[in-house]
C-alpha cells in the first residue's frame, strides 16, 4: 500500500497561483513545485485507494500513473474550447470500469481545487449508445431507480448533478412518472467536502464511506450497460 498520510496544506495555494499564472513559461519554472504538491501526493492518494477500492469492487482500477492512469491530465485540450490557458487549475482523479476507456464510463471521481473539493460517482456525460440503455432501464423499472435514488446512505450524502434536456428524450414517454429522470444527459451525483479535508489524515478513509455510500448508483448504471460490477 502506498505511504498516503494526507494531502499537503501548499496544494490548494499551489492551484491558486496556477489560476492566476496560467501560462507554460510560469508552469515551467513551477514544474518542480506541480510535482511536490500536486503530481506525487496524487499518485501516493490512488496507489493507497487501491486495496479500498478492490474490496469495494474488483471491477474498477486504482492506477498511479504519471500518464493514462487515474490521474487526470494537468495539460487541457484547448483545440476546440474558447478558453486557451493551457493548464487545469484542479486535481481530477476517476477510478474507471475496467472495460471503460474514458472520462464518460461509470467511475468513482475526487476532485480537488481552491473552494470546490467534492466526491463524485455515477458516469459524465454517457456516449448516445450507453445513455439510452440508462434511460430504457430506469423507465422499464422505475420503483428500482426509486429504491436506488431513494437509498439512506446515498441520499444522506449525493446530491444528482450535470444537465438536463429541456424536452423528454425521442422513443421515451413524455408522461413517465419519472421523465424528470429520462431528461437527464449526466448520471452523477455529487458530495461536496469542506476543502480542508484532504489536509486531514482521515481523508482518504473519508473518501472510500462516501464511495460506499454511492453504490446504489453504480450498480445500477453497470446493470444498465451491462457490465459487471
Amino acid at each position: 500500500m502506498a505511504d498516503f498520510k494526507h494531502f499537503p496544506q501548499s496544494l490548494l495555494p499551489f492551484l491558486e497561483d496556477l489560476s492566476a499564472n496560467n501560462n507554460r513559461d510560469w508552469f515551467a519554472d513551477n514544474k518542480h513545485r506541480y510535482e511536490e504538491l500536486v503530481l506525487n501526493p496524487a499518485l501516493d492518494f490512488i496507489g493507497a485507494m487501491g486495496p479500498h477500492l478492490e474490496k469495494i469492487s474488483t471491477r474498477f482500477e486504482a492506477i498511479p500513473k504519471r500518464s493514462g492512469g487515474s490521474l487526470m491530465r494537468v495539460y487541457r485540450d484547448t483545440r476546440f474550447g474558447k478558453d486557451k490557458t493551457p493548464y487545469k487549475t484542479n486535481v481530477g482523479i476517476q477510478f474507471r470500469h475496467v472495460l471503460g476507456k474514458d472520462i464518460h464510463a461509470p467511475g468513482f471521481y475526487v476532485h480537488i481545487e481552491p473552494h470546490d473539493v467534492f466526491v463524485g460517482v455515477g458516469s459524465w456525460r454517457p456516449d448516445s449508445a450507453s445513455l439510452f440503455k440508462i434511460r430504457t432501464r430506469i423507465a422499464e423499472k422505475p420503483d428500482l431507480w426509486r429504491r436506488v435514488a431513494g437509498n439512506k446512505k446515498f441520499n444522506s450524502h449525493y446530491q444528482f448533478g450535470g444537465d438536463s434536456l429541456k424536452r423528454p428524450p425521442r422513443g421515451f414517454d413524455r408522461d413517465h412518472p419519472l421523465v424528470e429522470t429520462l431528461k437527464r444527459k449526466d448520471f452523477i451525483a455529487l458530495k461536496h467536502l469542506d476543502e480542508r479535508d484532504i489536509e486531514s489524515e482521515e481523508f482518504l478513509a473519508m473518501v472510500v464511506a462516501r464511495f460506499r455510500d454511492g453504490l446504489p448508483l453504480m450498480r445500477f448504471l453497470c446493470e444498465a450497460l451491462e457490465l459487471q460490477f
